[in-house]
């Protein structure tokens, strides 16, 4: 029977010396730059071969009703491909308009910024982005997991960049005051820590926590089996511990852990007194979720420049469509 006191010691222990040792055991290894901007490029290439079709499988059964009033002037197929492209090259919705202008000598397309701008809240749009999503899951046969799952922060200003404003205010940067303007908009995303790829996500305009019930939500739609996560320390907590029933949990404990919260939680602490150091490797796992989200804002960019709540969720959206689109072809 294990007790709080022990988990206490042994959080002290981590940070006296049981780190280091890690660290020792695990050293971190050094970039090849030059070789990850080639690897990148070679990615870029690919998906882009590839992309036309998928997006043509994605989209086929998708039926349009037709309407009463102005006859639109763009497929679903021809939409999904000028959001995905124009999250790619972030330019904002003027731009990408005059850009299609000039294309549009070659293809006789007629498209307005406006007409770029709706495409964010286009129901069409969301569909086929879903359908999208699903199918590149499909496509890797992804269905049982050990996964990593963490957080990010995409800017709505040019004022504050967020990996610097989380610096400043570590954990509240988290939340945002319901009464200020919002500086932020959070994504949540679990990895498939074996090919990289993104199983679900969520946004939000208010918390880290709400992003969070989002993404679970999502994964609640598909039939994916996790047989392993790893969480930062923002989610040691029972509540999202027992979520996961039937999952190992990597957490680290916060310094006033408490017993008593349930089986998940309960033997979640006695993997971590067990073997300490083959927890932390196990732990430290979650880092490619760091390292998904460096390559997401080289991608697409740190910043979304769209204004309502659900343009901002659909542009993050096709940003998690680009790095499985990355991960499936590259």
């Amino acid at each position: 029977m294990i007790r709080s006191k022990e988990i206490r010691d042994r959080l002290k222990e981590i940070d006296l010396y049981l780190l280091d040792k890690y660290k020792l055991e695990h050293p971190e290894k050094e970039r090849d730059y030059a070789k990850y901007e080639r690897t990148f490029m070679k990615r870029i290439k690919k998906v882009m071969k590839e992309l036309y079709p998928i997006i043509d499988e994605a989209t086929r059964d998708i039926k349009v009703v037709k309407k009463r009033g102005r006859h639109k002037s763009l497929n679903p197929k021809q939409k999904l491909t000028l959001l995905l492209i124009k999250q790619l090259v972030g330019k904002s919705n003027r731009m990408m308009a005059y850009m299609l202008d000039i294309f549009s000598m070659m293809n006789r397309v007629d498209v307005s910024y406006k007409l770029v701008e709706r495409l964010y809240s286009d129901e069409e749009i969301y569909l086929a982005l879903s359908n999208l999503f699903v199918l590149l899951l499909k496509k890797k046969g992804i269905e049982k997991i050990d996964a990593c799952g963490d957080a990010t922060g995409f800017s709505l200003t040019i004022k504050k960049h967020y990996s610097s404003y989380v610096q400043k205010l570590k954990d509240k940067s988290k939340e945002q005051n319901s009464n200020e303007k919002k500086s932020f908009v959070y994504r949540f995303n679990i990895m498939d820590l074996s090919t990289k790829m993104y199983v679900c996500y969520g946004s939000s305009l208010r918390s880290e926590r709400e992003a969070f019930d989002k993404a679970m939500q999502m994964l609640g739609n598909y039939e994916i089996k996790i047989d392993s996560i790893r969480l930062d320390r923002y989610y040691s907590n029972p509540c999202y511990v027992n979520l996961f029933k039937e999952s190992k949990v990597y957490i680290i404990p916060k310094k006033n852990v408490e017993l008593g919260n349930g089986t998940p939680w309960l033997k979640t602490m006695e993997r971590f007194l067990e073997d300490t150091l083959g927890y932390l490797a196990e732990y430290y796992k979650r880092e490619n979720s760091e390292s998904g989200f460096s390559g997401d804002k080289k991608l697409t960019g740190w910043r979304v420049s769209q204004k309502r709540e659900d343009r901002i969720d659909t542009a993050l959206f096709c940003g998690t469509i680009w790095h499985n689109l990355i991960f499936l072809f590259g």
